[in-house]
């Protein structure tokens, strides 16, 4: 019997990137994509004409139910805060027999990590706390209800006990994500893009306060190949991985000090003659804020964790190159995106 696969979040980065990385690798499967519009359609069935296309949105909870009854596997990758799409995804699941459960793949984030640091306003310091989801995995599944993302990771931990003969939940975690993604349309990060343009903006470097803030890291080709990991086991009848309450994933290779990245990113659009220096100025929080209101959040609270579970378990081996030799080429993307520079073909046309 051919394997179903019910996608939300298609056309977007982490989705899109992951969806490439499950079709390369198995062709076989039957997979189904959530889309908006015509439009996101399009892009869709260009790079994979096997795709059927469901057109809908989060909102529209009995098109995610129906799906999610017919599907063997949902992957979630949309919106980690939908309560809406959530709740439909788990309800169409839960009718599935107990000799046949079905599995769903969630996408959170280390965001959920920094609460501490918004709760008391303290950005750019560093921070000596670091969560891990193998010993720790009891303090990560019961973080305070005001972290970032904890409403939806509540939803789905808690479907995994309600259901557990019916459903096989797990949640994967991704860092900062860095790399230039090979999905359909939105092949752009944010944390790592959005300081590079915003350097290029104001013409210098930016840290939030001391910039002395840890966030960990993974690069998007390697992350894909954890989703990957998941959905094998998933198919294998969840044989090769765990689930529900022990299915919580962090996806890290490595993690960076942002006041380092910072300097990176100036000294990268220095040396492409996008700056005059590489100066780094510490701007405050209030500061921060006004260039992107997340910026204080992003850039300047701690996210720390340790990825141990993905490469126990599942055998995940993150290879990429490193957020720092990845640096250079989002400075000179985004000073393409921002009209900074050219790309080959204007070039050669003019």
């Amino acid at each position: 019997m051919t394997f179903k696969i019910f996608v939300t979040g298609a056309t977007g980065y982490i989705g899109g990137d992951a969806l490439y990385e499950v079709v390369k690798a198995h062709p076989e499967y039957e997979i189904s994509a959530l889309v908006r519009n015509s439009d996101k359609g399009v892009k869709i069935a260009s790079q994979y004409s096997k795709v059927k296309l469901v057109y809908g949105t989060l909102d529209d909870a009995e098109v995610l139910e129906d799906e999610a009854k017919k599907a063997d596997l949902v992957l979630h990758f949309a919106h980690a805060d939908h309560v809406v799409a959530a709740n439909a995804l788990i309800k169409g699941l839960a009718s599935h027999p107990d000799d046949r459960p079905g599995y769903i793949i969630h996408t959170s984030g280390t965001g959920i990590l920094i609460f501490a640091d918004v709760a008391t306003k303290t950005f750019g310091e560093a921070s000596t706390k670091i969560y891990n989801d193998w010993d720790g995995i009891e303090e990560v599944t019961s973080l305070p209800d005001n972290a970032p993302h904890r409403n939806v990771d509540k939803i789905i931990l808690a479907a995994g006990k309600d259901y557990a003969t019916k459903l096989k939940t797990a949640i994967v975690c991704p860092p900062t994500i860095y790399g230039r993604g090979r999905g359909p349309d939105n092949q752009r990060s944010q944390q790592l893009p959005d300081l590079a343009k915003y350097t290029l903006l104001k013409k210098h470097g930016i840290q939030v306060n001391a910039g002395k803030t840890y966030w960990t890291n993974v690069h998007v080709a390697d992350l894909s190949k954890c989703y990957l990991k998941l959905v094998e086991a998933a198919v294998a009848g969840g044989r090769g991985a765990t689930w529900n309450e022990e299915g919580y994933y962090f996806t890290e290779n490595g993690e960076h000090v942002w006041g380092q990245i910072s300097k990176a990113v100036a000294s990268a659009a220095y040396k492409q003659g996008l700056l005059v220096s590489d100066e780094v100025v510490s701007l405050s929080t209030e500061e921060t804020a006004k260039i992107m209101p997340r910026a204080p959040a992003l850039w300047g609270a701690n996210s720390r964790c340790r990825a141990i579970r993905a490469r126990k378990i599942l055998g995940w081996n993150p290879v990429e190159r490193s957020i720092e030799d990845d640096t250079p080429d989002t400075v000179k993307d985004e000073a393409l995106t921002l009209g900074l520079t050219q790309g080959h073909a204007a070039k050669l046309k003019g």
